[in-house]
């Protein structure tokens, strides 16, 4: 009876997870459907290329200019920036706090960490604004510090609980036998962890900056607070920028349904989930020819 009973829990968890992994699949399918829907609606009154290609936004203009490559820009600016600082101090985090720390000292930076990632995101874009902006305008010597550097910083700080979190488990999950079989060949301890621990967790790290990023590319409150909020093509990262979500979050509120203006923030919007899709599958391909390795 106990095994019936067993195999019984088994099947019916089997059977919720399956069906909680095809109710995901559903929900991503109608959120692409209903950003489809709206979105293409615009492509009809607008050319895709003059909206992929355009140097300005100015929707309320006579005649209007939807051109997202400022926004494109801005956006690309804000996420790379962002992964320059937080990929590798993430990292190098993650590396200290399950090879290098000790235990009490481990435990309290992961619930340090872990505690970082609950903060929401308007506080932190309030700090990075009331603190960072100034620092950053008196440092470098420029005339304002909402800058595309500064939600570089802001959103770093963001993804790094997600990337070290993520990268510890990961490195904690390799296997005892693969650095006592190192250490028992002469291998250093950091011969180990570089050789050995990376190369064996890096499916789990690559995972981890790629959902660090996910959270970057689709950040709004924080971004729209600390980078100036101007739809122009930035030359350098110390000049104010616009991304794709800040300008959907600010104008989403004055626009007409049904109008061109609605139905252009749509299309960014779909420009945007393609853009996330893309970026998650060349995470796959990657993460794939990591396990055939």
């Amino acid at each position: 009876m106990s095994n019936d009973l067993r195999k019984f829990k088994d099947k019916f968890i089997e059977k919720i997870i399956f069906f909680c992994g095809i109710l995901s699949i559903i929900f991503v399918i109608l959120i692409f459907s209903f950003l489809f829907k709206e979105g293409i609606a615009f492509f009809k009154d607008f050319s895709p290329i003059k909206f992929i290609v355009g140097q300005f936004w100015y929707p309320a203009s006579k005649p209007p200019q939807f051109g997202i490559l400022s926004l494109i820009i801005g956006s690309i600016f804000v996420t790379a920036g962002a992964c320059i600082i937080a990929v590798p101090i993430g990292i190098a985090s993650a590396l200290f706090i399950s090879e290098v720390a000790p235990k009490g000292i481990r435990d309290i930076l992961k619930s340090i960490v872990e505690l970082m990632a609950a903060i929401p995101s308007v506080v932190i874009g309030f700090i990075g604004m009331v603190s960072l902006v100034p620092l950053v305008r008196s440092i470098f010597g420029i005339p304002t510090g909402l800058t595309a550097f500064s939600g570089s910083i802001v959103l770093a700080f963001m993804a790094m609980p997600t990337i070290v979190t993520i990268s510890e488990d990961a490195i904690r999950s390799v296997p005892w036998q693969y650095k006592e079989g190192a250490l028992a060949l002469g291998a250093t301890k950091w011969q180990t962890i570089r050789r050995i621990v990376l190369k064996a967790a890096m499916p789990g790290i690559i995972a981890a900056i790629m959902l660090g990023i996910g959270r970057v590319i689709g950040e709004t409150m924080a971004v729209m607070m600390v980078t100036g909020n101007a739809a122009q093509i930035p030359h350098t990262i110390f000049e104010p920028v616009r991304t794709m979500t800040a300008t959907i979050a600010a104008e989403m509120g004055e626009t007409v349904k049904g109008g061109l203006h609605y139905r252009a923030l749509f299309a960014i919007g779909l420009v945007l989930f393609s853009i996330t899709f893309l970026v998650n599958f060349i995470a796959d391909l990657f993460l794939g020819r990591g396990k055939k390795k």
